[in-house]
């Protein structure tokens, strides 16, 4: 029996030595133990636990030696292996006790509020100078009966360009000026891809604004970014004329800038109307004069005017293409550049300003 008592002996050195770095939490001592440090070591001890008294344990393959002992010393030896046992769970359940009620008492004490204390105010957000533009010009436009219309980013060739009617030999058309994706679409080069879709949807007669960003390959500058935003505007209706879109183009900008705005239409050229124009209007820092407080002014560089966009009549191969009558039904199509007028009201000399998320620049535009 004394080869059998030894092996138990083993065990329970073996455990002493094991046991032995969690003997301060067995006495309730945790000097220097973060919350952190207190997890681990619960971890480790359930290890320890699994060890030492699971099925596969020394001890559990010592309880097996019992019944090879003799009959007259059997039960010496059990009340041994027993009590060795014991002794080595207790140890483990009192150290398990303390631990546990320490990490409850360190929860609690890291994550309780003294409710006294002033809280602090949360920094609130404010919208994008892009965003509160658009919004300005879609509130303008929705008061005069125009539809908000968005779609798709990605288009195909059709709605791109042979459906605007560009040519294919155009320029714009090369992959020096549009984005391509490997399978032959494109990133649209302006949202007039959404007034087709509207048409094709919608019918005629039909009035919408089309705000939404698009692409183009621009090397950056500090006019230029590969993207940008447009809005552009459609009218389609019986008997529309270019004093239609003198009128509300006037309209929209007085309402922006004042009663006393200007425009002006200059003679240009675009695929997808006929005929086409530059408008511009009066500039709103010198209304108009050239001068500011005696200098030349640098909003309109002295001219007094300020250029905006392009539009005119749409072209009848545009309604054509989409299924209306242009013998019936004509039309006028308006589009410019939220950056630029953005750039213009903040007097922004580089319009990249808006596109690197510097708080310190965003945060002017409450």
């Amino acid at each position: 029996m004394q080869n059998e008592k030894d092996k138990v002996e083993s065990i329970r050195a073996k455990f002493s030595d094991e046991f032995r770095r969690f003997s301060n939490i067995q006495k309730s001592k945790f000097d220097d133990v973060t919350l952190s440090v207190a997890e681990k070591l619960q971890k480790e001890l359930a290890e320890l636990r699994i060890k030492h008294t699971g099925k596969r344990s020394e001890l559990s393959g010592a309880k097996k030696l019992i019944g090879k002992v003799s009959p007259d010393k059997r039960a010496e030896f059990g009340k041994f292996v027993q009590t060795i046992g014991k002794k080595i769970e207790t140890s483990i359940q009192e150290a398990e006790t303390n631990l546990k009620s320490y990490i409850t008492k360190a929860t609690i004490e890291r994550e309780k509020i003294d409710v006294t204390l002033p809280g602090h105010r949360p920094r609130t957000g404010h919208l994008h100078p892009i965003t509160l533009l658009r919004q300005k010009i879609e509130d303008i436009f929705v008061s005069m009966g125009y539809a908000i219309e968005d779609d798709r980013e990605i288009e195909t060739d059709y709605y791109n360009f042979d459906a605007l009617n560009i040519p294919k030999n155009h320029p714009a058309r090369e992959s020096q000026d549009t984005f391509y994706t490997t399978k032959g679409f494109a990133l649209r080069s302006q949202t007039s891809t959404v007034q087709i879709r509207a048409m094709e949807r919608r019918g005629v007669p039909l009035r919408i604004i089309a705000p939404g960003r698009v692409f183009r390959r621009d090397t950056p500058d500090q006019t230029h970014t590969p993207m940008f935003h447009q809005i552009e505007g459609l009218c389609i209706d019986k008997d529309i004329t270019m004093a239609h879109l003198k009128g509300t183009v006037t309209e929209w900008l007085r309402r922006m800038y004042g009663k006393e705005t200007r425009t002006r239409f200059r003679p240009s050229y675009f695929p997808f109307t006929e005929p086409s124009a530059e408008f511009d209007f009066s500039c709103f820092k010198c209304e108009g004069n050239g001068e500011f407080k005696g200098d030349k002014c640098g909003t309109c560089r002295g001219s007094g005017w300020i250029e905006l966009g392009g539009c005119g009549m749409v072209h009848p191969n545009v309604l054509k293409t989409c299924g209306v009558d242009h013998k019936i039904y004509s039309g006028f199509a308006f589009g410019f550049g939220l950056e630029r007028m953005c750039a213009l009201m903040y007097s922004l000399d580089d319009i990249r300003l808006m596109f690197e998320n510097d708080i310190r620049f965003l945060e002017q535009f409450r």
